[in-house]
């Protein structure tokens, strides 16, 4: 199971990252050349900027577009950012402050994690017009985001795992050491879990999370008067002319 894993989690890293950072330079490489920013927009870089953080972190634009949307989605999010910063303490010697912080909110945050996706699940067959634009694709990944959050839960509040040897099998892992790894299947069954997003994070919807900082109707400033908008292989065009 140890040697397994190592591996597992080794190659699934090298895709996760090999993966966002090409699609990300296809996002930075792909000409926009329209000026269509949603209005209303900012007039300046800083505006842009501003934007940018709200709709990161507020989810502001789907806050105006569906509230309830908005309540599930934001839940979930929560609850996964405070999961993913707690879960940073199994590859650091000693704890950080943030992590410290976040400690105490862990089970509540797993509640929220597992609620928020489990209503964002339920939405997809619930409501009409979303069940009729949705796709296997949709339900796949909310489902194994929702395994991954009850496995994790189910370690956290019923079946508990030794995450001492954890730890030490992710410290040992970052320096090329192979610790071993605890004999328990619910802890097999959520790692697994885990590899597998890691695997099709790349591929999926769930790149909207990059996509956002590149879509140009949020990025760009509406000065279209005062500004001519030119992406640069148009320009070079121009310039030919």
């Amino acid at each position: 199971m140890t040697i397994f894993f190592a591996i597992l989690f080794s190659v699934s890293t090298l895709v996760f990252v090999a993966g966002l950072a090409m699609k990300i330079a296809q996002y930075a490489r792909t000409p926009a050349p329209l000026k269509i920013p949603t209005t209303p927009a900012p007039l300046t870089k800083g505006g842009v900027a501003l934007r940018l953080g709200r709709e990161a972190l507020l989810f502001e634009s789907l806050f105006r577009g569906d509230k309830l949307l908005w309540l599930f989605a934001f839940v979930f999010h929560l609850g996964l950012a405070v999961v993913l910063v707690r879960h940073a303490r199994y590859f650091q010697g000693e704890a950080g402050p943030l992590v410290a912080l976040v400690q105490p909110l862990a089970q509540p945050a797993g509640l929220a994690m597992v609620a928020g996706l489990t209503l964002l699940l339920a939405r997809r067959f619930v409501i009409e017009r979303v069940r009729y634009v949705t796709g296997p694709s949709d339900i796949l990944m909310l489902a194994l985001l929702l395994a991954i959050g009850v496995t994790g839960m189910l370690m956290k509040c019923v079946i508990h795992t030794d995450i001492v040897m954890v730890k030490a099998f992710f410290t040992g892992l970052m320096g090329f050491e192979l610790r071993p790894l605890p004999a328990d299947p619910l802890l097999g069954l959520h790692l697994l879990l885990v590899c597998l997003l890691m695997i099709v994070f790349p591929f999926s919807k769930l790149l909207h999370a990059p996509g956002l900082f590149f879509s140009p109707t949020r990025n760009q400033t509406d000065n279209p008067r005062e500004v001519r908008h030119l992406a640069p292989w148009a320009a070079k065009l121009d310039e030919g002319q």
